[in-house]
């Protein structure tokens, strides 16, 4: 007779929190969690060497957040991928048992944790969902065109009865995953700086588990950002850093796809098409201008050179 799931204890859980001179933003969210019922048994943040005030805010946090505060300052900015992968072998190391990932421009809903543990009986790889900042449902394209590397824009938006849906992808900005995965994964490749480096880590998840996004409302953005809205859909602003990673980026997809046996080259090719045009949308749309072009073809230059690194690895799986 197979054993039922044990229960979903909070004190195994350890919020991972990625912050980079916004302490303002970083305060809002420590606020959010000295409120949370129930609460993780660590909070893990990872200071990507900020030269703001963030360390005084951490320290005025510790006595009254309600649990543990793990605080990492790096020597250099690693971008939210370095951040991530830092933050993530922290909580492994402490023995947690469920990482929940996020960005330091969201708050958590009090009983957000609760609703997460709800579904861990079920899946290793979970994600919640997220009010924007104006208090609209926020959309995530929580489907990729696998061979093409690329989200699908229009996955449906809507759950049926079952309140999940299948996801092949991931954000950091909300991953909820258990250690087993993990611990097979290994920990987020830091060499992606930004951009893409949660989609493939959601991927790489998802050829082990069967991943979801819940329809359970856990986070709300605390930062506005110029958007495009296009009704369910909206494109949001960017920067010159983001365009020219989003298309560097692409490189260390292929390598990962050519790794795990999916990597079509017409395919592929089609979706890195897609993504320098989106690109183009979005400076013409949302930002209201051309410049910034060039970063977009520094990134596939560049990404040309990863390309052809004949040494490049993988990141490895960590040992239990």
């Amino acid at each position: 007779m197979t054993a039922a799931p044990a229960a979903f204890d909070p004190a195994t859980a350890t919020i991972v929190i990625v912050t980079y001179n916004r302490s303002h933003l970083l305060t809002r969210l420590l606020d959010s969690i000295t409120v949370m019922d129930p609460k993780p048994g660590h909070v893990v943040i990872i200071d990507n060497a900020s030269v703001d005030d963030t360390t005084d805010v951490v320290d005025s946090f510790r006595e009254r957040v309600g649990t543990e505060i793990v605080y990492r300052k790096l020597e250099t900015n690693t971008g939210g991928s370095g951040g991530f992968s830092e933050g993530m072998r922290t909580a492994y190391d402490l023995g947690s048992e469920w990482i929940w990932m996020m960005d330091d421009d969201v708050e958590v809903i009090p009983d957000g944790l609760e609703r997460m543990g709800a579904w861990t009986p079920r899946f290793k790889s979970i994600q919640g969902r997220r009010y924007d900042y104006d208090g609209s449902e926020f959309y995530w394209q929580y489907r990729i065109a696998e061979r093409m590397g690329i989200p699908i824009p229009f996955a449906p938006a809507g759950f049926d009865a079952s309140n999940f849906k299948e996801m092949n992808s991931g954000c950091f900005e909300g991953m909820f995953i258990h250690r087993s995965i993990v611990t097979q994964i290994g920990l987020p490749d830091h060499r992606f700086f930004i951009y893409w480096d949660d989609q493939m880590y959601g991927w790489l998840a998802s050829r082990l588990t069967t991943a979801v996004i819940v329809n359970e409302f856990v986070l709300r953005r605390t930062r506005e950002i110029k958007q495009w809205d296009m009704g369910v859909r909206h494109m949001n602003a960017s920067s010159n850093a983001y365009r020219y990673y989003i298309m560097r980026n692409r490189a260390f997809i292929k390598k990962y796809y050519r790794e795990h046996g999916v990597y079509n080259p017409v395919l592929f090719g089609l979706g890195t098409t897609a993504t320098f045009f989106k690109e183009l949308i979005r400076l013409l749309f949302v930002e209201r201008t051309v410049r910034g072009t060039s970063n977009l073809f520094r990134g596939i230059r560049d990404g040309g050179k990863i390309g052809r690194d004949r040494t490049w690895k993988p990141m490895p799986a960590l040992e239990n």
